[in-house]
């Protein structure tokens, strides 16, 4: 094998290999040799069929398997050999591979770039440790009870108050049509809730069973479906029934009902779930400032290659947003050359910490152990109940959807890794704290338009 670099440049490099027809031909031989004493032809006992005749019948089939393995074998000792470790596959061309000549190829190639980790034990780091409050649990303990809450048909004659439910049929029309979702029969509509757009609940106070009523509501101007937004709308709402709303008790009959020994318990574990909650807020403000100090701690060439096609994802989910009417407001309105240069910047940002964070991982020998994944693989299948076996066999048949999962799992223990290192100070904080320095944080990146890498 002869090997010539015809180009450096950067992080690209382009390689002309030529490997002897001698080395091809034998690999071709060893083949036909190998094939002729298991090969059966008719009229031929096995192991004495003619190498000529298998050469005249097998002989070009044969040939492009052993170039396609000579590439590949010869590919990858280039790199060996140069100590290079590409960062995407290489573009091949063949320019010459005939019977009767060398193998010739071309070999053009990005490679990842040499990436020196910061000092890490000098990020000065905060980690929230968010209190639970015992007014939080009672919150949580209510919010649960009031989602249990039952009906009960109102026997007495009276107009509908706040607080009732209306077990309702209704129709909605847009300029006199119907519009989808605007209907719904048998609908248990509780006035006061404001589980419809403001005003539609009001106008039904006053309400008897039998009665037809006309209401008249505008959805907001940033309501969620963008061809309801700021429009008028008519709802026809026939009322059926008056309801009253019974709210559950939270006392130890309602903990016992859930599979707790008494209230105590339920507390006990309606607590710890808060804490689990509210430190995956905490931890995911950790991680985003850890990202960012890594970003501005790390300046270093990417692949052109990588980037691009990070950038191509990101700009197809944006044009897919447009399409949906969900785009960022901060991008409503602005230029494709505008946007494309901001969703570039965050393919670069993207791709480096990626980039990093391998490395990180690859020098300091981090991998995702199968115990892991496999945990990792069982966790998904509780989302799917009743489907879990279908959900492990897509596991087991596709290694991409395998590899998804493995990604945020090495990302997870190359940031652990790294916590370990820093100046990471623990501060304990109200949740109302945490949730207002994540608001804040989110802002202040939304201005940036920059994330974490995939």
């Amino acid at each position: 094998m002869q090997v010539t670099e015809t180009s450096a440049e950067g992080l690209k490099r382009e390689f002309t290999v030529v490997v002897g027809q001698d080395e091809i031909d034998r690999r071709v031989d060893d083949r036909l040799e190998a094939l002729r004493h298991s090969v059966r032809i008719p009229g031929f006992r096995p192991g004495k069929v003619p190498v000529s005749l298998l050469r005249k019948r097998f002989g070009e089939a044969i040939r492009g398997e052993i170039l396609e393995q000579a590439v590949a074998e010869t590919s990858s000792q280039t790199f060996a050999e140069r100590g290079v470790r590409p960062a995407i596959e290489p573009r091949i061309e063949l320019v010459r591979s005939a019977a009767g000549e060398d193998l010739e190829y071309t070999m053009a190639v990005e490679l990842l770039p040499e990436i020196v980790p910061a000092d890490f034990s000098k990020f000065a780091l905060v980690r929230y440790r968010p209190e639970i409050t015992d007014a939080q649990v009672d919150e949580a303990l209510e919010r649960q009870g009031a989602r249990e809450k039952s009906y009960a048909p109102v026997t007495e004659d009276r107009p509908a108050e706040r607080g009732d439910a209306l077990v309702i049929d209704f129709v909605g029309t847009l300029d006199g049509e119907p519009f989808p979702g605007g209907s719904a029969s048998d609908h248990i509509l509780e006035l006061g809730a404001s589980e419809f757009v403001e005003g539609f609940e009001d106008q039904l106070i006053g309400a008897r069973p039998g009665d037809h009523r006309e209401v008249r509501i505008t959805f907001p101007e940033g309501y969620g479906n963008a061809e309801l937004a700021g429009r008028d709308a008519v709802f026809e709402v026939d009322v059926k029934e008056i309801q009253t709303v019974e709210r559950t008790a939270v006392d130890d009959a309602f903990a016992q009902s859930h599979g707790f020994a008494d209230l105590a318990a339920m507390r006990e574990a309606v607590r710890e779930q808060l804490v689990r909650e509210y430190g995956s807020v905490a931890r995911g403000r950790l991680k985003r400032e850890l990202l960012d100090r890594l970003a501005e701690a790390h300046d270093f060439a990417i692949p052109e290659g990588m980037l691009e096609s990070e950038f191509e994802a990101i700009w197809q989910r944006v044009e897919e947003a447009r399409a949906n009417d969900q785009l960022d407001p901060d991008d409503v309105g602005r230029s494709d050359d505008e946007l494309r240069a901001d969703y570039r910047k965050i393919a670069e940002r993207r791709v480096r910490l990626g980039l990093l964070l391998a490395e990180i991982g690859r020098l300091n020998n981090i991998t995702v152990e199968a115990e892991e994944l496999q945990r990792a693989v069982l966790e998904r299948t509780r989302a799917f109940p009743g489907n879990e076996q279908a959900v492990l066999s897509f596991y087991r048949e596709n290694p991409a959807a395998l590899a998804e999962l493995r990604a945020p799992l090495f990302e997870d223990k190359v940031i652990d890794f790294i916590l370990e290192l820093a100046d990471v100070t623990d501060e304990k904080v109200s949740v109302e704290t945490l949730l207002a320095e994540g608001e804040a944080q989110s802002e202040a990146q939304s201005e940036e338009k920059s994330e974490a890498p995939a």
